[in-house]
């Protein structure tokens, strides 16, 4: 059974998951910026669109954002590990 939130078939490439290969393209502020933006545009629209499920894609982006800045606030602390429990993210440089 596939995982709509956070694993979608369509975003799956092979072994590597899109978020994946966008978090690796991008500077650590970068990416901050791209989960927060994907945050407000789930909460912007579930109304109109996606409802409960757009709420749980804002929450999933949410607590990766909360991930990456307790791990910039404590850098000796990896969080992002491969297939953890909120995203398939490959830790950066």
């Amino acid at each position: 059974m596939s995982d709509e939130v956070n694993h979608p078939p369509h975003y799956t490439s092979g072994r590597v998951e899109c978020i994946e290969a966008i978090r690796a393209s991008m500077t650590v502020e970068a990416f901050a910026g791209y989960l927060s933006g994907n945050c407000m545009k789930y909460l912007w629209r579930y109304k109109h669109k996606g409802g409960v499920q757009d709420l749980l894609k804002g929450e999933f982006y949410l607590k990766a954002l909360i991930e990456l800045e307790k791990e910039r606030e404590q850098p000796q602390v990896r969080v992002w590990k491969r297939r953890s429990p909120f995203l398939g993210i490959l830790p950066s440089g």
